[in-house]
């Protein structure tokens, strides 16, 4: 959530923002993302940088989401699971109590209007069915059974559906009436009424972590922040069964980002070297922040690698409260890498950043 919030914040400096048609999220990245959905038609926009800058985007953007990076809403969530068997309900009521404040999809997510309003898209995923779920002002999918079109739902839900990490904040539990569902392209789970009354959702990121599926169809640019912690090597690991399959899925799981991170790469590398395929070309940049900036060797970069920098990817995944450091730190190392990757990949004669947006935490 940090991360991708400084990420945000040097797009909207470069003028960028409303030039995207599109921005999918998964996991805390899609908290971020909500709160700039419901406050987009907030957001003054002035001509700079490459296009147009919300000049108020740190009273709208920044401000909330570090004032609720400094409360703990895990720990007591997961306790009201042990209790009563539901985390999820705390979270989406958290996050709509700090952030969403009532808001729904319908009344208070624009539709994507080019040039003027990105196009929100929010990924979960199936646990019954093992598909994304994309959720989005005008859909609610899943390839395997089907689409709600126009779902009427609340933003903290889809937030949490979104973001719920197993197994402590997940599974979120959608509830329909299955006459909303409608066959979209032949699903061939839709004749199945029990996959359409109850759907059970976990975090969006245990099928597409960098949220590019959708994206990478209909965008010839692609921009990618990825702030999943990385795995960490360890001389001894657990040898107790549980410790062990626990080990085994996160291998998995980094095996994979890696195979999409290298793929991501190359693409990018071929259409900037002018050899991709008229079929598959995509242009555009990846930034992570296990990511050394000392590699994109843009002159003028806001920060150099470091044992700061380093440090940061190890700052634990949760939603605890974080010290006015780590947050002022996480959202500078976003903000520094967005910089020196759009510089160095997409505009290369794009105006430099005066410095970094909190320099009281220097990286």
């Amino acid at each position: 959530m940090l991360f991708n919030l400084g990420s945000l914040w040097r797009l909207n400096d470069f003028g960028l923002l409303r030039r995207l048609d599109m921005i999918a999220s998964v996991s805390g990245g899609s908290i971020v993302n909500g709160l700039l959905a419901t406050r987009w038609r907030d957001l003054q926009f002035v001509q700079g940088g490459l296009g147009w800058q919300a000049i108020n985007f740190q009273g709208e953007i920044v401000e909330p989401i570090r004032a609720f990076a400094r409360e703990t809403i895990d720990v007591p969530s997961v306790l009201e699971r042990l209790v009563l068997g539901s985390a999820s309900n705390q979270i989406a009521r958290q996050y709509d109590d700090h952030l969403y404040k009532g808001r729904r999809l319908q009344q208070d997510v624009p539709e994507f209007d080019k040039g003027s309003a990105p196009r929100f898209l929010f990924y979960s995923t199936n646990l019954q069915t093992g598909s994304s779920v994309r959720i989005e002002r005008k859909r609610l999918a899943d390839y395997r059974v089907g689409e709600i079109q126009n779902p009427d739902l609340p933003v903290s839900l889809v937030v949490a559906a979104s973001s719920a990490f197993p197994p402590f904040l997940s599974p979120v539990k959608l509830t329909f009436d299955e006459s909303q569902w409608v066959d979209r392209c032949g699903a061939y789970l839709y004749p199945y009424p029990e996959f359409r009354r109850e759907v059970l959702l976990t975090d969006g990121g245990v099928y597409d972590n960098m949220a590019t599926e959708v994206i990478w169809d209909r965008c010839n640019t692609v921009l990618v922040s990825d702030a999943g912690a990385p795995l960490d090597a360890t001389p001894s690991p657990s040898t107790l069964w549980i410790s062990q399959l626990r080990r085994i899925l996160d291998i998995e799981a980094e095996q994979t980002r890696a195979l999409r991170r290298r793929e991501l790469v190359a693409q990018f590398t071929k259409h900037k070297q002018g050899h991709s395929d008229a079929r598959s070309d995509r242009g555009g940049t990846y930034w992570g922040i296990k990511t050394r900036i000392d590699q994109y060797q843009v002159p003028g970069a806001l920060a150099r690698d470091s044992t700061v920098t380093h440090d940061l990817r190890d700052i634990p995944t949760r939603l605890g409260g974080f010290s006015e450091q780590q947050q002022g730190q996480l959202i500078n190392w976003g903000y520094a890498l967005t910089d020196a990757a759009i510089r160095r990949w997409v505009y290369e004669d794009a105006p430099r950043a005066a410095g970094l947006p909190l320099p009281a935490f220097p990286l």
